[in-house]
C-alpha cells in the first residue's frame, strides 16, 4: 500500500510541476494556484509514505520517477527535446531507482 501512495504522490507532484510550467511565471494565476494545491497534496501523501518507508529510499524513488515522468510529459506537451546525454542520464537515474528499490537492504517498516 505504501508504494501505491508513493506512486500517487509522484503523479500528483508531476501534475503540479506541469501546472507550474503552464502558469508562465505565475502570469496565469489559476495554473499557479493549481500547482500550489497539487504540491500540497503530494507533500501530504509523501508524509504518509514516510511513516512506513525510509526517507532516502522514498526520495530516491520520488525524484527518479518524477524526473522521468516530467521529461516524458514535457517532450509530449511542450515538444522539448533531449540529446543523447540527457536521455542516458534519465535512464541511469531509472536504473539507480530500480537498484535501490530491488536490491537495497533498506526495508519498509
Amino acid at each position: 500500500m505504501v508504494y501505491l501512495y508513493l506512486a500517487i504522490a509522484i503523479v500528483v507532484e508531476v501534475i503540479a510541476t506541469l501546472m507550474l510550467k503552464a502558469s508562465v511565471g505565475f502570469t496565469k494565476p489559476l495554473f499557479g494556484m493549481g500547482a500550489v494545491f497539487f504540491y500540497g497534496i503530494a507533500g501530504m501523501l509523501l508524509a504518509v509514505v514516510l511513516t512506513k518507508m525510509n526517507v532516502g529510499m522514498a526520495y530516491a524513488i520520488w525524484a527518479g520517477a518524477g524526473i522521468a515522468l516530467i521529461s516524458i510529459a514535457s517532450a509530449i506537451i511542450w515538444k522539448q527535446s533531449y540529446d543523447i546525454y540527457g536521455v542516458a542520464g534519465i535512464l541511469l537515474i531509472g536504473v539507480g531507482v530500480v537498484l535501490i528499490t530491488m536490491k537495497s537492504s533498506v526495508v519498509i517498516h
